[in-house]
C-alpha cells in the first residue's frame, strides 16, 4: 500500500501540470488573436487616414456611351495591383477604391482604357489623359520579376497616377506598353525606370 501512495501523488501531479499548461496555451492565443485584431485596426484607421487625405482627387470617369461599339485595339484579362503617385512607387492610392486589388479585364480603343474589376470600382482613361506606359517589377510595396507589371501613367484632376496591372499572360506586356504610348504619344516603353530602381534600393 505504501508503494502505491507515491505514485498516486504523482500522478495527481502530472494532472494539475496538464491544467496549468493549457491555461497559459489559452492565455497566448488570446493574447495572439487580441495582437493580430489591433494591428488589423491600426490598419484600416490608416487605410482611411489615408483616404481622407486624398478627398480631393476626383471621382473616377465612367465608361463613355457606345464604347463597346469602338474598334477595340488590346484586350487584357489578369489582375489590378494598384495605385501610386507617379514616380512614388510607395505613395499608394486609395482614394475611390484604387487602392484595391482585385481581377481586371482591360479594353483599349482610340478612345481611351476601360478598366472593368469583378468586385471592386471600374474606371476609365480617356486617350488624352494617358502619359506613358513601362513595364517595371514594383509598386505600392509589391515586387515582382523584373517586367512583371505593367505600369500605366495617367492624368486625373491635378493628379498624375502610377496604376500597375498584371497579365496572366505576361508575354503581352510589352505589346500593351508600345500600344499605350502609341496612343499617349509617349517615347517607347522601357523596363525599370530610373524612379523605380531607386525606391527599390531604397
Amino acid at each position: 500500500m505504501t508503494t502505491l501512495t507515491p505514485l498516486y501523488h504523482l500522478a495527481a501531479e502530472q494532472k494539475s501540470a496538464e491544467v496549468t499548461d493549457w491555461a497559459a496555451r489559452i492565455a497566448w492565443v488570446i493574447g495572439l488573436f487580441v495582437f493580430i485584431a489591433l494591428v488589423y485596426w491600426l490598419m484600416r484607421q490608416g487605410w482611411k487616414w489615408r483616404a481622407s487625405l486624398q478627398s480631393d482627387l476626383p471621382e473616377l470617369p465612367a465608361t463613355p456611351e457606345g464604347f463597346a461599339d469602338d474598334e477595340t485595339l488590346l484586350t487584357m484579362e489578369g489582375r489590378y495591383h494598384a495605385s501610386t503617385t507617379a514616380g512614388h512607387w510607395l505613395d499608394r492610392i486609395v482614394a475611390h477604391g484604387l487602392g484595391t486589388r482585385s481581377r481586371t479585364e482591360l479594353t483599349l480603343t482610340a478612345r481611351g482604357l476601360d478598366v472593368v474589376r469583378p468586385g471592386a470600382a471600374d474606371f476609365f482613361i480617356p486617350a488624352d489623359a494617358l502619359r506613358e506606359a513601362r513595364l517595371d517589377k514594383a509598386l505600392a510595396g509589391k515586387v515582382l520579376p523584373e517586367g512583371g507589371l505593367l505600369i500605366i501613367t495617367w492624368a486625373h484632376g491635378e493628379t498624375l497616377i502610377d496604376s500597375g496591372f498584371r497579365s496572366d499572360r505576361a508575354a503581352e506586356h510589352q505589346a500593351w506598353a508600345d500600344a499605350v504610348n502609341r496612343l499617349a504619344d509617349a517615347p517607347a516603353a522601357t523596363e525599370l525606370t530610373s524612379t523605380t530602381t531607386e525606391g527599390t534600393a531604397r
